[in-house]
């Protein structure tokens, strides 16, 4: 007997677990689909129902006015180079202090990672007002230093990766500092390989909190050329509140690399969100 039929009869309520899933799957690639369908469309074209988007003609002209007319593809490199920047700081100084916290002794380890875990309780709201003041008074604002220092203090970081390094037994780092290695070589050549799945996790949910960010970069950027996708799009979609057509086409455009992002990541991308989760 194959394995589906004995894992059919042991769960007989897996046709309906089946079901519920290929339907929330259908709802959340819906919009997608459609977001496509109608930047395919002549621009101008009215749609008197909903399944008038789906019918032709289709055109690609949308598509070469967006790249030819708008800076979509500059607001594309602008998200991913802050958050490919933040994701690498953030993950050397979130790992470097987890690995302190972790295997090291020191002198109020215990107070220090407490005031870590109330920094968890602020909401970020609360500090956009000193962060701003404290980012102008050292000059950085509408800079790309302004866009990724302020994002690389990640307390869940922190508390994520040294929750795996407490997984380390400790007397493989008291048999490797018998043998001479030092605090660095112990992060780097035996505690940080044995961590990649959750450094995996903390990097993806860096650059996913990055790339979707939207209220800082919307108060610390003024010039056009420093827009990041979420702060370029609505400031696009507005010169065209009346039409559909082109600003789907921008968020078409603006999708694209993600979707194929995850396809390419998927499963690391699962498993990184999911252990993120999971206490190591």
């Amino acid at each position: 007997m194959s394995q589906t039929a004995l894992t059919s009869k042991r769960d007989p309520f897996r046709w309906l677990k089946v079901s519920i899933a290929f339907l929330s799957a259908i709802a959340f690639l819906f919009p997608i689909v459609w977001m496509f369908f109608v930047s395919m469309k002549p621009e101008g074209t009215a749609a008197s129902s909903a399944i008038d988007w789906f019918l032709p003609p289709y055109t690609f002209s949308n598509y070469i006015n967006i790249i030819a007319g708008s800076d979509v593809f500059l607001w594309i490199w602008n998200s991913f180079f802050v958050g490919a920047v933040t994701t690498l700081l953030t993950l050397v100084l979130t790992s470097m202090a987890a690995f302190a916290f972790s295997k090291m002794r020191f002198r109020y380890r215990k107070a220090l990672y407490l005031f870590f875990l109330a920094g968890l309780m602020v909401p970020g709201e609360a500090m956009i007002i000193p962060l701003y003041e404290i980012v102008g008074s050292m000059g950085l604002l509408d800079t790309y230093a302004g866009l990724i220092l302020p994002g690389i203090a990640a307390p869940l970081g922190v508390i994520i990766l040294k929750s795996f390094f407490d997984g380390v037994p400790n007397e493989l780092i008291e048999s490797a500092r018998l043998d001479g290695c030092s605090d660095f070589r112990l992060y780097w050549s035996i505690v940080l390989p044995l961590a990649k799945a959750a450094v995996a996790a903390v990097g993806i949910l860096t650059f996913i909190g990055s790339w979707n960010n939207f209220l800082w970069p919307y108060l610390a950027i003024i010039s056009e050329s420093l827009y990041t996708l979420p702060v370029g799009i609505p400031m696009f979609n507005s010169n065209y509140s009346e039409t559909y057509i082109l600003p789907m086409t921008v968020n078409a455009i603006a999708s694209l690399p993600v979707i194929i992002a995850f396809l390419f990541f998927e499963k690391q991308i699962v498993k990184g969100v999911s252990f993120s989760g999971i206490k190591g």
